[in-house]
C-alpha cells in the first residue's frame, strides 16, 4: 500500500494557493491535505520535502494524438504506451487518446490496440477512454484531416463502432451535416460526449446542435467558422455561438500559436475559467526535436514540418498539429493572458474532469480523490508526476 507525504509545498487549490502545505497519500488516494508538516508515526511513509514547489492535481488532456515520436494511429501497443509515457513527464496524469479521420480498418485497429494496451499502461498517464475526431467533418474545415475519409454520419456505421468498443468517451463531429443531430442524440444515449469540430456551421445551426448534445467545442478557433458574408449579409458562425451559449465548454490549444495572446484574453474574459478546457492536441512530434515529422500513421500519414513550436504543412500554408505539452499550456496561459495560476490549473484539471464525468475522483486536491498529482516550479517545469499514488516521473529525488 502506497504511503507518501509531500510537504513544504504550495498547494494549487481550485480558488486559491495554500502555502506551507502538505498532501498525504495512502492506498492510491489523497488521504489528507493541509498546512504545516504532520507528524507521521508510521515509518513506512515516504516523506518528500518539495522545498517550496507547487503541488497541483494531475493534468487531464482530453485531446491528444501523440508525442515522443509516436501517434495513437500507429495502432501498436508500443505507440500507445510511448505517447502515455512521454506526456507523463510533463505532468499529464490522465488523457483521452485521440484518433484522426481514417478508414474502418485502421480505426478498428486503434480500438483493438487501446483494449490490448490498457492493462499494460503502468508507467505513463492513465487513459480515460478514446476520443474519435471524425470522420463526420465539414470538408471546408477539414484542416489536416484526410479528405478521402470525410463523410456524413451514418447510423449503421457509428452504432456498429460503438457496439464494437466500450472504450469511446467522446466523438467530435460537425453538427450541420446531414444526420449529425441524430448522431448527437445517439451518442448521448450511449453515454458518449458529442463535441463540435471541423465545422462550417452557422450560429443557428450550432444553437440547434447544442440542444442535441454538442456542448463542447473541439479546439476552439481552429477549423471552425466565424462571421461570413453571403449576398452582402453577415452571418454569425461557430465562434460567436460558442461565446453566446453560456453552457458551451471550449477547448483551447494554449500554445500561443494556434490561439494567440489577444484571443486567449478574450476567451477568458467571455467564457471564464469554468468553461475553458486546455488541451495539447499534440501530434507525434511533441517532446521531439524540430524538423520533418508525420501526422497520423507513421506508415502513410501526412508529412509535416515542425518549426517555430508548431507543426505545419510542408508548404507552410497551414498548421498541421500542435507539439505542446501540458506544462507549456499552463505557463503560456498564465503568462500570455495574465491569468492567476490556480485558475489556469483548473482549466487543465477540474474543468476536463467535469466534462468527462470523473470529477468525483479526479481534477482537484481533495481527500478521497485519486492521488493524481504533479509537482512543478515557478516556471511550470515538472519535477514529479504521480498517477493514482504511484510516482511515474521523478527528477526530484533522483537528482
Amino acid at each position: 500500500m502506497t504511503k507518501l507525504l509531500l510537504h513544504n509545498c504550495i498547494l494549487v487549490l481550485p480558488a486559491s494557493l495554500l502555502e506551507n502545505g502538505y498532501v498525504y497519500v495512502e492506498d492510491n488516494r489523497i488521504a489528507g491535505i493541509g498546512q504545516g508538516t504532520p507528524e507521521m508515526q508510521d515509518d513506512t511513509v515516504k516523506t518528500i520535502d518539495l522545498k517550496g514547489r507547487y503541488v497541483a492535481p494531475g493534468f487531464i488532456d482530453m485531446h491528444v494524438h501523440g508525442g515522443g515520436g509516436y501517434d495513437f494511429m500507429d495502432a501498436t501497443i508500443e505507440a500507445f504506451l510511448g505517447v502515455s509515457e512521454t506526456h507523463v513527464r510533463y505532468g499529464t496524469t490522465a488523457m483521452c487518446p485521440t484518433t484522426l479521420t481514417a478508414d474502418r480498418e485502421n480505426l478498428y485497429a486503434v480500438l483493438d490496440t487501446y483494449a490490448a494496451a490498457l492493462p499494460q499502461n503502468k508507467r505513463g498517464a492513465a487513459w480515460l477512454g478514446l476520443h474519435l475526431e471524425g470522420p463526420y467533418l465539414a470538408m471546408n474545415q477539414r484542416g489536416a484531416q484526410d479528405p478521402k475519409y470525410i463523410r456524413n454520419p451514418d447510423v449503421k456505421e457509428y452504432s456498429s463502432i460503438l457496439d464494437y468498443s466500450p472504450h469511446i468517451t467522446r466523438w467530435s463531429a460537425a453538427p450541420e451535416l446531414s444526420g449529425a443531430l441524430a448522431f448527437g442524440d445517439y451518442l448521448q444515449s450511449r453515454g458518449v460526449i458529442p463535441s463540435l469540430a471541423h465545422t462550417d456551421a452557422l450560429f443557428e445551426e450550432v444553437v440547434v446542435g447544442y440542444e442535441h448534445g454538442y456542448r463542447l467545442a473541439t479546439h476552439f478557433y481552429s477549423a471552425m467558422s466565424t462571421i461570413v458574408r453571403k449576398n452582402a449579409k453577415r452571418y454569425a458562425g461557430v465562434i460567436e455561438a460558442g461565446y453566446y451559449l453560456d453552457g458551451m465548454d471550449v477547448e483551447i490549444i494554449a500554445d500561443g500559436i494556434h490561439v494567440p495572446a489577444p484571443l486567449l484574453k478574450l476567451i477568458y474574459k467571455i467564457k471564464g475559467p469554468t468553461r475553458i478546457a486546455l488541451v495539447t492536441d499534440a501530434m507525434r512530434a511533441a517532446a521531439m526535436p524540430e524538423g520533418p515529422s508525420v501526422l497520423g500513421r507513421v506508415k502513410d500519414g501526412l508529412p509535416v514540418l515542425v518549426e517555430g513550436g508548431v507543426a505545419k504543412l510542408p508548404d507552410r500554408s497551414a498548421f498541421a498539429g500542435s507539439v505542446a505539452t501540458c506544462n507549456q499550456l499552463v505557463r503560456n496561459y498564465r503568462d500570455l493572458a495574465g491569468i492567476p495560476l490556480q485558475e489556469v490549473v483548473s482549466m487543465l484539471t477540474g474543468v476536463p474532469a467535469r466534462i468527462l464525468g470523473v470529477q468525483d475522483r479526479k481534477g482537484s486536491l481533495e481527500t478521497g480523490k485519486d492521488a493524481d498529482l504533479v509537482v512543478f516550479d515557478q516556471d511550470i517545469e515538472v519535477y514529479m508526476t504521480i498517477v493514482e499514488g504511484e510516482i511515474r516521473y521523478d527528477r526530484l529525488t533522483t537528482t
